[in-house]
């Protein structure tokens, strides 16, 4: 936008900007007030704002030193607002100020078109137009809101702009990485992607079916997801039990996805070694995935009400002091293994880990464990594998001894399984 001042007057430029850009906030301002108040209580729409606009720039430029024009200008604006509120108040009993604190902004526009750079000035104007348009919008999320919405936000602004960098960056053990600040950075982090997860599932994607909540679930956490879609599937007809079995494996697809990102954050030279892999192994999840997908039998739908799945808070205390103990457990255990047993160990140690959560396990040797990059990304795709295996188990045991779901699990589980092995032993050769 700054190149066209090189061809063009400076003045006219601004000028032609700010004229379109009140005309934008002008109409947008008819379209809404028209459906939802009518005319009798506006203060103005398209013409209106555009003249505001246009006056803020006339004062603007005419006194470009003190500003005072332009203040008095915005002063007698106000006070025209103010009358213009309280008549709406008082004979329609409007109270809305929406429309006021817009006007201001529109006659705000001219200083910052002349004064800002032009993504800044845009962002202003795009940020007015959407946050517009978007009442019926933020009204049905609050309504969706639970009760303790507003404190779990505060919960995760707290743990991670005050609790964290008031933590001391001291190890707690001689000779061992292990501080405070690295365990509640981990925490940090991994409370993120999952409270991530969690709001996109709930207010985003709250009636998708259930690919999409194999997708979003397997952000939060994939042992969890294929528990509930497990459990779900003993009601669901047995016509659906292949789709049950996609959704679990594009949970597991997006668990990769979800360590691609954790290793990117914590070591950029392992995540140049392991991405490959990683990538492959999603694709391939994936892949299986939209094969079982496409074995699915249509069945009628019906008017039953879907049961709405576990959207439980990812913020619990008790959640976050789980990790941050497992964390520090993971630690000092492969310290240990190291020192006595080598790498060798802590090979066996990456299996044994994908019995739990892994990803105490996983971050652990991200932040500086001491280990060869190599040995690293061995360990953190064994323990993969390993708890692939342990989410097969849960969604066998989940879904129960009769279901047609076991079946389908087996094929697609061990595909997949059988596929990182082989994988996983292309690594070790290479």
């Amino acid at each position: 936008m700054e190149k066209l001042y090189e061809y063009l007057p400076r003045e006219l430029v601004t000028f032609v900007l700010v004229t379109l850009f009140s005309l934008l906030i002008g109409l947008s301002q008819r379209k809404i007030s028209l459906k939802r108040e009518g005319e009798t209580t506006l203060f103005g729409t398209d013409r209106t704002f555009t003249f505001i606009g246009i006056l803020g720039y006339l004062l603007y430029i005419l006194d470009p030193v003190e500003y005072r024009l332009f203040m008095g200008g915005g002063a007698i604006l106000g006070l025209l607002l103010g009358l213009n509120y309280y008549v709406k108040q008082s004979q329609f009993h409007v109270f809305g100020v929406t429309t006021i604190i817009i006007a201001l902004i529109t006659y705000c526009i001219a200083p910052i078109v002349d004064t800002q750079p032009s993504w800044f000035y845009v962002m202003v104007v795009v940020t007015v137009l959407l946050f517009t348009e978007l009442k019926h919008t933020f009204t049905e999320l609050a309504q969706r809101m639970k009760n303790d919405e507003m404190i779990t936000l505060a919960k995760f602004l707290a743990i991670s702009g005050i609790i964290l960098p008031m933590l001391p960056n001291e190890n707690l053990i001689p000779d061992i990485n292990l501080t405070p600040y690295t365990v509640w950075l981990a925490t940090v982090v991994v409370s993120g992607i999952s409270y991530l997860s969690y709001l996109l599932r709930r207010y985003v994607f709250h009636e998708s079916g259930i690919l999409v909540s194999g997708i979003i679930g397997g952000l939060y956490s994939s042992t969890a997801t294929i528990s509930v879609l497990a459990r779900k599937s003993r009601k669901a007809p047995a016509q659906e039990a292949p789709e049950y079995a996609a959704a679990m494996l594009l949970a597991v697809s997006m668990m990769f996805l979800r360590f691609l990102i954790l290793i990117g954050i914590f070591s950029k030279e392992i995540l140049a070694a392991i991405y490959p892999y990683l990538l492959i192994m999603s694709l391939v999840t994936a892949g299986v995935a939209w094969y079982l997908h496409r074995k699915r039998k249509q069945v009628p739908s019906t008017d039953e009400e879907a049961e709405e799945e576990d959207s439980s808070n990812p913020l619990e205390f008790k959640v976050a002091l789980i990790f941050a103990v497992l964390f520090v457990i993971f630690t000092i255990v492969t310290h240990y293994t190291l020192l006595y047993t080598g790498t060798g160990g802590l090979n066996v140690l990456s299996f044994i880990a994908g019995l739990s959560d892994i990803t105490p396990f996983i971050l652990n040797l991200l932040q500086g464990s001491g280990v060869a990059v190599m040995v690293v990304t061995a360990c953190c795709m064994q323990a993969i594998v390993s708890n692939i295996a342990v989410n097969m188990c849960y969604a066998l045991f989940f879904a129960g001894g009769k279901s047609l779901l076991r079946r389908w699990v087996l094929r697609g589980f061990g595909g997949v399984i059988a596929i990182n092995v082989c994988l996983l032993l292309f690594f070790y050769l290479l």
